[in-house]
């Protein structure tokens, strides 16, 4: 079956400031290239695909209200929610239970987006 989510964009003001905190925060490197004219940030899945970027543009800003991603940190939610607060982020809502899915933490990161950090367990 495949994924529906295909690729996302993150919204950014500062490409260097969210490529330190999501490197941090998701315990994974953050590749910064250009395609064409636009510097991303890229973000890499565990088999080494691409998922998803960091972009600095003016066709779209960072908000703590849209599309919520979630990001898995499985087996590190506590050290990624110490990273966030680390790196410029804000947590608004703790670790906490979401049922059978396991445990999320809602946070900003450093440009103020609103994100999930998701795993099994709340460790």
């Amino acid at each position: 079956m495949k994924h529906n989510i295909v690729w996302f964009d993150v919204p950014v003001l500062d490409l260097d400031r969210s490529i330190r905190f999501y490197a941090a925060v998701l315990g994974a490197p953050v590749t910064k290239l250009t395609v064409r004219d636009v510097t991303m940030g890229m973000l890499s899945t565990v088999d080494g695909g691409s998922m998803g970027c960091l972009v600095a543009t003016e066709d779209f800003r960072p908000s703590a209200d849209g599309i919520m991603v979630y990001f898995d940190v499985d087996g590190r939610l506590r050290d990624a929610v110490a990273q966030v607060r680390a790196h410029g982020g804000t947590v608004q809502r703790d670790i906490h239970p979401i049922g059978e899915h396991g445990f999320r933490a809602e946070v900003l990161d450093s440009e103020g987006n609103g994100i999930a950090l998701h795993s099994r367990s709340d460790a």
